[in-house]
């Protein structure tokens, strides 16, 4: 049960409320462990161990503990409620647990990784203002993870009480979903992804994860969830000022000089670098003659990959890169490199953080696409928007720009993953959705090849695709809320 804090003057009776429940709430907790036990899992889907986290309402400081921050600070109301997470939690030297209002207790000097408020809103005189004071501890890439009853539960929660199975509630405002949107929104939050969680809020193996994986995904259904989820993100403009341009070149030699001509120079600086992958004419050797001969404004180097495939050229030239953005230039120049300002300008603007061209909004030239591939592309789309929970209108678009820095997390939190994708589109986008990353598709108008022929195989890499797509619904869409090893690490901590 997650506790008031309030922003404003304290009302005794509300904390008196909470206060009591913190010494009489060991048979409802015991109710409800399957309950916080997938909770639990839920978070720990989206905050990694060893981060900062803030825990608004933070009760016995439990969830706070089963997240394993480096450093975690739990704020609550109720006095007894914090009194007791120091004792629970007392040779946890990482947490600090502080009692009374938002206002007085909030740091004024930290910033969090993660900001977390768990089933609190509802005993909030002002959200509004508590959401506005949260905006005062972040950094450019802090999330921030709010979860409230779904009000088609209201019922079921009374008859817990009336079980036992819950404790009594104070008089409490559960909002709706789009009234929680709207005041995140009116706070200066923007909001990644909205779900409902826990179809089945109950411990029973083997239903409570066919009900809370799967079904609670399928359309009309996942409106019935008994918990609504939010991550938002404040809305600050990262600092960037430089771009590297990562070109994978297999057979382009005919497109490095109009690459060189094209690329624009992007914020105060920017360096190209050429990847050549194994080609069978004479790529190598044109990178070499044009880099010698250029006596333009860019940056430009080269190296040979080290493997096969896309994403092993795409890793290795942003390994080497410097620039304070990477972006993918494909060598065909089929989506033109004049369109890179514009990914750019959404990176550096804060109005993205993941910035994915897309082919399908503008008419194409005639030959640019063959239909099947138009075809794949559309069902692609689709599919991996549902995998990733934000709309992407073209999943395979070479040009794709994120921030050195975001780039960097994304491999720490791609890499359970292995090798399963030897192109790169879904490595990152799956790991920008990890990350909870706010993707934006950037439309580019997608040109016909002028040089050379297409290394993509439509049906052998569209079956590729394919298993890769279902590997992302697997491991994104309907994960495990949480796994059996990891309950029994934070057993006294749910």
């Amino acid at each position: 049960m997650m506790t008031p804090l309030s922003p404003l003057a304290p009302a005794d009776d509300l904390r008196e409320h909470f206060d009591w429940v913190a010494l009489n709430d060991q048979s409802a907790r015991r109710a409800q462990r399957g309950f916080h036990r997938q909770l639990l899992g839920y978070f720990r889907h989206h905050v990694q161990p060893g981060e900062r986290v803030l825990e608004v309402g933070c009760g016995k400081g439990d969830l706070l503990a089963g997240l394993e921050p480096s450093r975690g600070l739990g704020i609550d109301f109720s006095e007894e409620m914090i009194k007791q997470a120091r004792h629970r939690h007392a040779k946890a030297r990482h947490l600090e647990f502080r009692s009374g209002s938002i206002d007085e207790v909030l740091p004024s000097d930290e910033l969090f990784d993660h900001v977390v408020m768990d089933y609190l809103t509802g005993y909030l005189p002002d959200i509004q203002h508590v959401l506005e004071k949260l905006q005062g501890v972040t950094h450019a890439r802090t999330r921030f993870h709010m979860t409230s009853l779904n009000t088609l539960w209201r019922l079921p929660l009374r008859i817990g009480q009336a079980l036992g199975w819950v404790m009594p509630q104070p008089p409490s405002a559960w909002l709706a979903h789009s009234d929680l949107h709207n005041l995140l929104e009116l706070a200066g939050w923007e909001v990644v992804r909205y779900e409902h969680q826990q179809l089945f809020p109950w411990r029973v193996p083997g239903l409570d994860t066919f009900f809370n994986r799967f079904l609670v995904r399928l359309p009309l259904i996942r409106h019935l969830g008994a918990t609504i989820s939010f991550v938002a993100r404040p809305l600050l403009r990262p600092k960037v000022s430089t771009c590297s341009v990562v070109v994978p070149a297999r057979n382009e030699s005919g497109n490095i000089r109009p690459a060189l001509e094209r690329i624009p120079l992007l914020g105060t600086s920017t360096e190209v670098i050429f990847v050549e992958g194994n080609s069978k004419d004479d790529t190598w050797e044109v990178i070499q003659r044009e880099i010698a001969d250029y006596k333009g404004p860019l940056t430009v180097r080269a190296i040979r990959q080290p493997g096969k495939g896309k994403w092993d050229a795409v890793h290795a030239g942003f390994a080497i890169a410097t620039g304070d953005v990477l972006v993918i230039q494909d060598g065909d120049l089929t989506a033109p490199p004049e369109d890179l300002p514009k990914f750019f300008h959404a990176i550096s603007s804060g109005t993205a953080e993941f910035a994915n061209g897309s082919r399908l909004v503008y008419p194409m030239e005639s030959r640019a696409m063959r239909f099947l591939n138009l075809l794949g592309n559309k069902f692609f789309a689709v599919a991996l928007s549902f995998v990733l929970g934000q709309p992407v209108k073209d999943s395979l678009c070479g040009t794709k720009m994120i921030t050195r820095e975001d780039y960097q997390r994304l491999l720490r939190r791609i890499e359970a993953f292995g090798d399963f994708d030897p192109f790169g589109d879904f490595n990152l986008l799956f790991g920008s959705s990890l990350l909870d990353l706010k993707i934006r598709d950037v439309p580019v108008r997608y040109r016909d090849r002028t040089y050379g022929e297409t290394n993509i195989s439509r049906f052998r890499h569209g079956w590729i695709l394919l298993q890769m797509t279902w590997f992302g619904l697997r491991h994104l869409r309907c994960f495990a809320f949480i796994q059996e090893s990891s309950v029994d690490a934070a057993k006294d901590v749910v």
